[in-house]
């Protein structure tokens, strides 16, 4: 999770590795900054996803719109605003938790360090 970033981002090995073929992407024509110092980054497209958060009995799933960009980066994935308004989240960055409403009580994701 970023809260200070303003878009979800994806990383195209991490949506080949999920099995998503790049031909669903829409277009872009829209650079962002601040993922690579000094440089704009420009997108190969958008898709929007399923994304769930979960346990076994309590759960919420939410369509998510992911910018795809082809360089590396250390993570599968960068969860920003969108995804916490969206999922109406509260992150605790000192815990490295997030919690959530579900429909059976709390749903808290943790860290995997």
């Amino acid at each position: 999770m970023d809260g200070g970033s303003d878009r979800n981002i994806m990383y195209a090995k991490t949506l080949n590795m999920m099995g998503v073929d790049q031909m669903r992407l829409h277009p872009t024509r829209a650079p962002f900054h601040g993922i690579m110092p000094r440089k704009q980054a420009m997108p190969l497209g958008h898709i929007n996803l399923p994304v769930t958060f979960r346990d076994q009995f309590n759960y919420k799933t939410e369509i998510l719109t992911f910018e795809v960009v082809g360089f590396f980066g250390t993570f599968h994935a960068i969860l920003g605003r969108p995804c916490n308004t969206k999922f109406m989240t509260v992150p605790n960055y000192t815990y490295l938790k997030l919690k959530m409403s579900g429909p059976h009580g709390v749903i808290t994701v943790g860290t995997s360090l």
